[in-house]
């Protein structure tokens, strides 16, 4: 049979749009039908054993049983690579070794079993690291040593595990509660979305301190001015990026108060535009916030509440970056310290760590609001949970 020109580049159009389409519908089968392994550090004080494991749906919002995937101590916080083949740990020490240091623990990922091997356990170059983060390219490791009021930037090498450290602040101050002021702490380190800058919320100074970041050799530049003051007393802990990294949201562990903050990507400069508080008017008894985050999208923030035992809610304005509060829901547990996304953002996980549990939560699309479900995984002082998809 003959065709002529036009037919037959009518014919190719409708194979090269059929074959597009599969693509297309594969992709999202693919993306709707991946399922996740969420690891959960722990406080090993009480008997924990280090990491625990469990499968996670989010097309059911279903959870597998708890396994232990790795024993190491006091897994505070944890962090996982990209290619989700490797697992960092802060092990929140004081001593490790014989010396007066915290670690940082090394795992290879077992995308079948789940299970953890330990590569290596370094030294996070000062006692009691309480956050530790990847930068932009994967290349670096951050690291926030809490009781040691300083932080590091180690290399990670193909094979995953550390080199020597790049970079290593010593930070210096005091502020006015002469109960947890009394020196440094810093409590989180993150890289800006544009890979230029780190950020450092330092509670016992009441600074959050700013380093130009050279990823071509991990050294650390302190800005010009080197830091954002807030309100004394007020305890800053973690703060999270718009995903524009044009605003910086800084949650205020002992004021119970979020900083919403002008972030300058070219300067490095933080200028003040907002603080709401996360609790109620009607709110008693004492109260600290712990974790912060903002959506894929840069509309809803979520920040934990504990001794309200609750998650504050609030829209994210587009145009300014200002906060509307939304809602306030119980966690269902108590001292929610942690709470994370799944990469969806249809679900929350709500880890209390005094009642070891993980309580899920969906998330409404239109406006992010919360609402409790039936899933609840039990693991002891659960303090962070990192997810990371099953291959």
């Amino acid at each position: 049979m003959q065709y002529n020109a036009s037919v037959k580049r009518s014919i190719n159009l409708r194979i090269t749009f059929f074959g597009t389409s599969l693509l297309l519908m594969a992709s999202l089968v693919s993306a709707k039908d991946t399922r996740y392994r969420a690891y959960v550090g722990t406080y090993t004080d009480t008997d924990s054993q280090g990491i625990y494991a469990f499968t996670f749906d989010p097309a059911t919002g279903e959870t597998g049983t708890v396994e232990l995937s790795a024993e190491t101590p006091s897994p505070s916080f944890l962090v996982a690579n990209s290619a989700a083949s490797y697992l960092y740990a802060a092990n929140e020490l004081d001593i490790l070794d014989g010396n007066m240091t915290g670690g940082v623990s090394v795992f290879a990922i077992n995308g079948t079993s789940g299970k953890l091997k330990e590569l290596q356990r370094a030294s996070s170059a000062g006692a009691g690291p309480a956050h530790l983060s990847l930068d932009k390219t994967g290349r670096y490791l951050l690291v926030a040593n809490y009781d040691g009021g300083n932080f590091a930037v180690f290399p990670v090498g193909t094979d995953g595990k550390l080199g020597a450290r790049t970079a290593f602040i010593q930070n210096a101050g005091s502020s006015v509660n002469k109960d947890r002021q009394k020196s440094p702490h810093a409590h989180e380190i993150l890289g800006s979305p544009d890979g230029q800058w780190v950020l450092v919320a330092d509670l016992g100074t009441d600074q959050l301190l700013v380093y130009r970041f050279d990823s071509s050799d991990g050294t650390l530049t302190p800005n010009k001015p080197a830091y954002y003051k807030v309100k004394p007393g007020s305890g800053p802990r973690h703060f999270a990026f718009a995903p524009s990294g044009k605003y910086v949201y800084l949650t205020n562990e002992m004021a119970s108060t979020v900083d919403v903050l002008a972030f300058d990507p070219e300067a490095g400069k933080l200028k003040h535009e907002q603080t709401v508080s996360t609790l109620s008017a009607e709110s008693k008894g004492e109260n600290t916030t712990a974790e912060i985050a903002v959506d894929a999208a840069g509309k809803t923030l979520y920040v934990s509440n504990r001794g309200d035992d609750s998650i504050a809610v609030f829209s994210i304005a587009a145009n300014t970056g200002k906060l509307t509060f939304s809602q306030r829901v119980a966690t269902g547990g108590k001292e929610p310290r942690h709470f994370t996304l799944d990469p969806t953002g249809k679900w929350l996980f709500a880890e209390n760590q005094n009642s070891g549990t993980i309580n899920l939560f969906a998330v409404d699309a239109s406006n992010g609001n919360l609402t409790a479900t039936t899933h609840t995984v039990k693991v002891t002082s659960p303090v962070c949970v990192v997810l990371v998809p099953i291959p």
